[in-house]
């Protein structure tokens, strides 16, 4: 009893604390306390659910019939709103704070909200080798049901809770991306309820021009409802080669070098300083060496980026081998590396241990109880951008960011950019090597001001011709933002299916200077 009543005791002294101090200063300057006391228990329980839900869903092989059922309705929904008037423009009615963008979508407080129920994966078809999802299955669940039938996704983005709508819709990237595109390039085809009420199916071949216009529309040309994605045969193991590497010249032409072959079927970069990173190359493989096995997926595992780090300190190169699935979610344990500002200690032996299994924190929960404080406290002075550049300008950009903002550590992942006649393709009519620029965390220059700062980058982007993804917060004007992205196709399907009064544009629905 004296252990419980001891615990008992301290308990009621923080409670007393709290209504001392005030629930928002706790939440604001303490953040760690209620994210490990609240959020990461919900985090389990939530987790817990949706995986039993998914698993018992498929075994059952359900979802296809509730699947034509939740396309009824949300049919149903948009022709209503066509015999009300079509008053106010449509959206889907996902709470805000359910997205993994750390943008507040205020436009759903006025648009018309359709739901969308949709989270579950319908088929896996070996033989054409595509697997067919609804829109809100996310990267966790693809991978759990996969991997264990010995397929994955060519381009599989890393952290558990983003979505296929959310990266149809808008992008999404992976260490394979080198040699297979974006993940809208491994898409083969995409289901929609459009404006009109009416079902459609597009391909390469039906449709085309809708099927190479809804990446990066951002849901302003349809509610999407299904997507077929390409699977690939998995292997048990990641041979996973640390390089580390010294001089912004060096790590330039060697993470080129390493992006333009072929043979590696996984390449990427963090970089620690402007003169330091460590590259990493790797291929799959059904064979290990036993002491070289590193399940970095374990919850008392070091954070990944703190491991590699490791490699630069000690400047040697190294070779492990991770399980697959693992390597696919090593970053997401520790957000990249945004939890160390939430939890200063999350990295320690002792919480990992005893705590790390909890671990991370939803980001939906922290942004749903994040409060209009710490919401502008991240605005104003912590960036998460992904700028896609050309690899060719890979040094210049890399000052820049160095430059503009001075976060570290960066992300660095390559990518090929196949022509196209989409909002994102490269400037010739040739496929171009891009490399995405992933700077996440609190800037290290002086006066830094978010929007002048951003918008300095977005220039320098718009000058090579790349490309910012738009999950992020975007300043650039109406001008700058069609100067980045090519409109042409997207702007005459709006036109042709009837999408100017039902959506809003996609330059209004995610800008800041659209939005405030």
């Amino acid at each position: 009893m004296d252990p419980l009543l001891y615990l008992g005791g301290l308990v009621v002294l923080f409670l007393l604390w709290i209504k001392v101090k005030g629930l928002d200063y706790v939440i604001v300057h303490q953040r760690w306390i209620f994210v490990c006391l609240f959020l990461l228990p919900l985090s389990v329980i939530f987790d817990v659910y949706y995986y039993l839900r998914a698993w018992l869903i498929f075994k059952m092989c359900s979802a296809p019939k509730q699947h034509d059922q939740r396309v009824r309705n949300i049919q149903r929904q948009v022709r209503e709103w066509r015999k009300e008037g079509g008053k106010t423009h449509m959206c889907t009615g996902r709470p805000g704070w359910l997205t993994v963008s750390l943008r507040v979508g205020k436009y759903k407080k006025t648009n018309k909200n359709i739901m969308i129920n949709m989270m579950d994966i319908l088929e896996v078809d070996t033989q054409r080798q595509v697997v067919r999802v609804e829109p809100l299955v996310n990267m966790g669940q693809i991978t759990a049901l996969l991997n264990s039938l010995g397929w994955t996704l060519p381009v599989l983005p890393e952290l558990d809770d983003l979505t296929v709508g959310g990266l149809v819709m808008g992008t999404g990237i992976e260490s394979s991306s080198h040699i297979y595109g974006l993940f809208q390039h491994i898409c083969v085809a995409f289901e929609l309820v459009l404006a009109d009420g009416s079902l459609v199916r597009c391909t390469e071949e039906e449709n085309s021009d809708l099927f190479h216009a809804v990446p990066w529309s951002c849901g302003t040309l349809g509610f999407l409802v299904a997507a077929e994605i390409k699977i690939v045969p998995a292997r048990l193991w990641v041979r996973l080669q640390y390089e580390p590497i010294r001089g912004l010249e060096n790590i330039c032409r060697r993470f080129s070098e390493a992006s333009e072959d072929k043979n590696n079927t996984f390449v990427e970069g963090l970089q620690y300083s402007l003169d330091e990173a460590v590259i990493m190359t790797g291929t799959m493989t059904d064979t290990a060496e036993p002491d070289k096995i590193n399940r970095i997926g374990l919850h008392y595992k070091p954070w990944f980026f703190k491991h590699v780090e490791r490699y630069l300190k000690e400047n040697k190169k190294a070779v492990e081998y991770i399980p697959l699935r693992h390597y696919y979610h090593r970053h997401t344990r520790s957000i990249f590396w945004e939890l160390q500002d939430i939890i200063p200690f999350g990295n320690h032996p002792v919480f990992r241990w005893l705590f790390g299994w909890m671990v991370p924190p939803k980001i939906s929960l922290l942004k749903l109880t994040q409060g209009e404080t710490i919401r502008q406290l991240y605005e104003q002075h912590h960036v998460v951008q992904d700028m896609l550049v050309p690899m060719k300008h890979i040094q210049t950009a890399i000052a820049r960011f160095h430059q503009d903002i001075h976060v570290y550590p960066l992300w660095l992942c390559p990518f090929m950019l196949p022509p196209g006649r989409g909002m994102v393709h490269p400037k010739g009519e040739e496929a171009e090597l891009y490399v995405d620029i992933g700077a996440y965390g609190e800037p290290g220059v002086k006066h830094f001001q978010a929007k002048a700062s951003c918008r300095q980058l977005e220039q320098f982007v718009r000058e090579v011709h790349g490309f910012q993804m738009l999950y992020a917060d975007v300043y650039m004007e109406r001008s700058e933002f069609w100067e980045m992205f090519d409109g042409t196709l997207y702007h005459r399907l709006r036109k042709e299916l009837g999408c100017q009064d039902a959506f809003p544009e996609v330059y209004d629905k995610i800008c800041k200077a659209a939005r405030h």
